[in-house]
């Protein structure tokens, strides 16, 4: 894993933190907040994402991810009679997957990863399915493993055995359980992630028909998403992506022509940026990939970005300072917190623009 340099610090106020899915406070899906920023003059607006497509041009691109949320949560039992949650990652091969055990946390207030298992552990799971710890995904320097390779043994096909017992993986900033539905973007169409592309979740058939009239393409990529490091803010892991022939070509003749390449989400610009040679072109491309995008490395593919809030310190912060820079960053979360944006997956989206803002 490459050295990353700190992430930006800074106080979320528990009060920012989204803890129900906008439309649980009377909002439609694209009606959440949206702060737009220009990087070269550290300007920012204010508005609604009913209004993303106001800030594009027509001959821009956007390029959405196209992967479903699993639900990726388990109850498990150790032995004992010990319960604790299992979190499916990542599918590696077969019936072997990256996984994480999570147990309650001490002050009850959602969950925090099991450190203390081992190789060879099994633990049982609903309808008699069982799960075998066979090796440490990555060493942690404190000794203790978070994500482990793992052999699920459910006696039958996983998604369906998902759908009958799985959830959502929420934390402790979600307090009540929602269905799987709100976590699913207008764009998931082949499941696979752990947790939402959450990035995506405010457009809706609206905000595309707008995309359409204003001469705005949309172009989807996949990349399944891992289960994220909440606690320790672990750089990401390799994860599963793709990007077919015919996004390649339009991200190509985008740029070719002037326009702009808009990532949806990080995990749009971890694909994109995978799939992009030296020169900046995309090639199409099927695989893991285990980039990190941080300053040093730099953006080649991707002109602006769509995303939520991050943590403090979470590794993602490295990917916004690689498009705009640190000051840029400092300048948008500061407005951000002083005009109350929400945060997390069910919160508001930032809108990460080039250039300078031009009014009127």
């Amino acid at each position: 894993m490459p050295n990353v340099a700190e992430p930006l610090a800074f106080t979320l106020p528990p009060a920012l933190e989204a803890h129900e899915p906008p439309e649980a406070r009377g909002l439609a899906r694209d009606e959440v907040r949206l702060l737009v920023s220009f990087a070269g003059d550290d300007a920012v607006t204010h508005t609604r994402f009913t209004h993303f497509p106001d800030a594009l041009r027509g001959g821009d691109v956007v390029v959405v991810n196209a992967s479903a949320t699993l639900p990726a949560a388990l109850p498990a039992e150790r032995s004992g009679g010990v319960r604790v949650l299992l979190h499916l990652s990542q599918q590696l091969a077969g019936d072997v997957w990256v996984v994480e055990l999570r147990a309650p946390d001490e002050r009850g207030k959602g969950t925090r990863p099991l450190l203390s298992a081992g190789s060879g552990e099994t633990l049982a799971l609903p309808e008699g399915a069982r799960v075998t710890l066979l090796a440490p995904h990555d060493a942690r320097p404190d000794g203790g493993v978070r994500l482990w390779h793992a052999r699920l043994a459910l006696g039958g096909e996983t998604l369906a055995y998902l759908a009958r017992h799985g959830a959502p993986i929420r934390y402790g900033y979600v307090p009540r359980a929602w269905p799987l539905d709100a976590y699913q973007t207008i764009f998931a169409r082949e499941p696979g992630s752990a947790e939402m592309p959450s990035a995506g979740r405010p457009f809706t058939r609206r905000t595309l028909d707008a995309l359409a009239r204003r001469g705005v393409a949309v172009a989807p990529i996949v990349l399944h998403t891992g289960v994220s490091s909440l606690e320790d803010h672990e750089p990401p892991y390799a994860e599963r992506y793709r990007v077919d022939a015919s996004t390649a070509r339009l991200v190509n003749e985008t740029r070719a022509r002037g326009g702009r390449v808009v990532a949806v989400g990080t995990t749009a610009v971890r694909a994109l940026e995978s799939a992009a040679e030296n020169d900046g072109t995309i090639a199409p491309r099927d695989g893991w990939t285990d980039l990190v995008v941080t300053p040093e490395r730099g953006v080649r593919a991707v002109d602006a970005l769509l995303t939520g809030f991050h943590e403090p310190r979470a590794s993602h912060l490295a990917m916004l300072e690689a498009l705009a820079g640190r000051s840029h960053i400092e300048s948008a979360y500061a407005a951000a917190l002083r005009e109350g944006y929400r945060w997390h997956e069910f919160g508001d989206v930032h809108l990460l623009m080039p250039g300078r803002r031009v009014d009127g």
